[in-house]
């Protein structure tokens, strides 16, 4: 659906991984705070912007602990749902 292998949680997509980035859903709210973060861009599919997921290239997941963090702030937004 968003050109990468994406993963979902209970039937909700969660994180994946798009070209070289890691693709992750942290919802509309927290996307402008994520987007502040280091090595963190605007996901865009289509020629807009996806107002809910961010891409972290590799230097922000680079170390275990780094990947870790992503993913369980994806895991914590769609529990939440």
């Amino acid at each position: 659906m968003v050109g990468g292998l994406s993963f979902s949680v209970n039937g909700k997509m969660c994180c994946g991984v798009s070209g070289n980035a890691l693709m992750v859903r942290v919802g509309a709210e927290a996307r402008e705070r994520m987007l502040a973060e280091s090595h963190v861009r605007p996901m865009v599919f289509g020629d807009r912007p996806l107002a809910g997921f961010v891409l972290i290239d590799p230097a922000g997941f680079r170390t275990d602990a780094s990947l870790r963090k992503w993913i369980q702030r994806s895991l914590d937004f769609v529990a939440a749902k």
